[in-house]
């Protein structure tokens, strides 16, 4: 199948780091193995670009100009649908809250964040838990990080300057695992669809990619590097 690309033969996919278990350092994890094999499909040579924005919500004005895609974890929401044409989503997860076990072995859900400080990065859909926890008084305030800055947040957390960090589960529970005495201890069940981005009228490689990742889906190659990645239990899109 032919597609319109920046650079003829070639799909330019930008992912932000760090992200795993999606975008793992230097050029590997889920969305990499995903998307190559998206590409062997059409044809077209794989090539990472890293976004190194301080928003995670500046990925999408690089679409269509110096990248045809965006894969990293990426939620779809109607807000990010007015800059951005989503595929039909491949995971769906929910977000994470990760707590000093340490400080606080006691916390097993969203009430226990009572009065504290919570921290997120900027551009990242945890925000939008976090806002609601402030409306309902269960949280104290929002501290915000810039992108790459998630392991300051998680060392922040360690060391007792905000109470919680909120992220999507399955990158929160692999980034705490450096981390003794931090833990996800809670889900918010926001039950997230995880898509492909494309440049907003760019219906073609849109549907192109689509048709390849449902075969992909429909293969046991896509159960099997799920569970490689994200375990026998998590992702499955609804």
């Amino acid at each position: 199948m032919t597609v319109k690309t920046i650079t003829p033969g070639v799909l330019k996919v930008a992912s932000a780091f760090p992200d795993p278990p999606f975008d793992v350092e230097p050029d590997t994890g889920f969305d990499a193995e995903l998307m190559q094999k998206i590409c062997a499909g059409l044809g077209l040579k794989w090539q990472l670009v890293k976004y190194e924005g301080q928003d995670f919500n500046g990925i999408f004005d690089g679409l269509g100009r110096d990248y045809d895609a965006a894969i990293s974890g990426t939620t779809v929401t109607p807000a990010r649908e007015k800059v951005a044409l989503f595929c039909a989503p491949y995971l769906q997860f929910n977000q994470g809250i990760a707590v000093s076990t340490a400080r606080h072995p006691g916390i097993r859900s969203v009430e226990g964040l009572k009065g504290m400080t919570v921290g997120i990065q900027r551009g990242n859909t945890s925000d939008i838990v976090a806002r609601k926890l402030v409306a309902e008084g269960i949280i104290a305030g929002i501290r915000y990080y810039p992108y790459a800055a998630i392991r300051t947040a998680l060392n922040d957390l360690a060391g007792g300057a905000i109470g919680a960090v909120i992220k999507l589960h399955p990158v929160l529970s692999e980034l705490v695992k450096g981390h003794a005495g931090l833990a996800v201890v809670c889900d918010v069940p926001t039950h997230e669809h995880i898509a492909v981005a494309v440049a907003p009228g760019n219906v073609g490689l849109r549907d192109a990619i689509e048709a390849e990742q449902a075969k992909l889906v429909a293969d046991p190659w896509f159960a099997a590097v799920r569970t490689k990645w994200f375990g026998p239990t998590q992702g499955a899109a609804r």
